[in-house]
């Protein structure tokens, strides 16, 4: 699980929503420490299976990113993710007004495949 504010720079579109690429990054990161505990090494990316955007993100925004490893191959990882939003700015207010969200809101869920040679692998749980 990792925790990121979304800033300024990632907004890409107007109303500063962000892109969805950036919440696919967040789960390669989230991947690669899952790969890291699981196997010893960063492994490889593989493929998403399937994304679901949910919920727009925008600049400000706290966004909760999650996964876990729902199937074990002989080098592949099946994993699931999903991406909360738990903070929202609140510019109606001020410009550094900011609440959290009592429920926090998914703006993204996906499936991936990740990959780790054989010979890279050390420490499999």
């Amino acid at each position: 699980m990792i925790r990121v504010r979304m800033c300024q720079k990632d907004a890409h579109y107007g109303g500063n929503l962000v892109d969805g690429a950036r919440i696919l990054e967040l789960f390669g990161d989230v991947a690669t420490e899952l790969l890291i505990e699981h196997d010893g090494d960063e492994g490889l990316f593989r493929a998403y299976t399937n994304i679901d955007f949910l919920a727009p993100t925008y600049a400000g925004d706290y966004i909760r990113a999650e996964g876990r490893i729902t199937k074990i191959g002989k080098t592949s990882r099946t994993m699931e993710f999903e991406a909360w939003k738990e903070i929202q700015p609140r510019p109606d207010i001020n410009d550094s007004a900011a609440e959290i969200i009592p429920t926090a809101v998914m703006v993204c869920k996906a499936t991936g495949i990740c990959v780790v040679p054989l010979e890279k692998q050390r420490n499999t749980k």
